[in-house]
């Protein structure tokens, strides 16, 4: 008696994508105190292949992954007096770029001044204008950022800081994003000596964590027993 592969790999599937949801929701949780992080979900899709005669491989239904979306809910700000440290209410990132010339889409407004007078994040990649420069600051003055993002020294302004707005993003990691879509109009105010807080919910994601936790377990049961009785099936076969 030959061996019925679907059921195993509908669940094999199924805790594969289990696996997926714990991964998700623990990095939620690992950046629960992120600043400007935003929370992923897992969406999943059923791939249900229709019955072809003569073509038993081709006759699974999976549960497959189809992507992680990055939900933008605004976080609630928290003061922090410092000068450079930066929150954005409404829609848009602040734009900042690598060593290596890449441009990446933050929410994180932790800022810092380098060496030679360049606004940094925290990782020492660069805080572009809304032209895609440097934005120098002078440590020996203050530091005035109005709501709609231009830097004034003294009684001049010297910059303006690059806020963009997109359809949707895909994360890369470290609270850094990349366009996922088109560029739309960005409704925005900048708060300065405030940081956004993760819009991550910790009490939810516990939540999704015990029933991830959950499917994950019942996939692995469900997978033993079906070997088990396969295994009778194949005894009560040869008797």
């Amino acid at each position: 008696m030959g061996i019925n592969f679907q059921p195993i790999y509908i669940l094999a599937s199924g805790s594969e994508r289990a696996k997926d949801m714990l991964d998700t929701v623990s990095n939620n949780l690992a950046n629960i105190n992120t600043p400007g992080f935003k929370k992923l979900i897992l969406r999943e899709m059923s791939q249900n292949i229709p019955n072809n005669p003569g073509k038993s491989k081709e006759l699974f239904t999976f549960a497959r992954f189809n992507d992680n979306p990055v939900i933008l809910n605004q976080g609630t700000l928290k003061e922090t007096k410092r000068k450079l440290d930066f929150a954005i209410t409404g829609e848009g990132f602040f734009t900042v770029q690598d060593k290596a010339g890449n441009i990446f889409l933050t929410r994180n407004g932790h800022f810092f001044i380098d060496k030679t007078g360049t606004l940094i994040d925290q990782n020492g990649n660069i805080v572009l204008d809304e032209n895609n420069n440097p934005i120098t600051i002078d440590s020996s003055k203050d530091l005035i950022v109005l709501k709609d993002g231009t830097v004034h020294q003294g009684n001049n302004q010297i910059a303006k800081l690059k806020i963009t707005n997109y359809q949707s993003v895909k994360p890369v990691g470290n609270s850094y994003y990349t366009p996922a879509g088109n560029q739309i109009a960005s409704n925005y105010q900048i708060h300065q000596g405030f940081l956004e807080n993760s819009n991550v919910n910790g009490i939810k994601e516990m939540i999704n964590l015990i029933e991830a936790n959950r499917r994950f377990d019942i996939y692995g049961n469900l997978i033993r027993a079906l070997d088990q009785l396969e295994q009778k099936t194949h005894e009560i076969g040869r008797a």
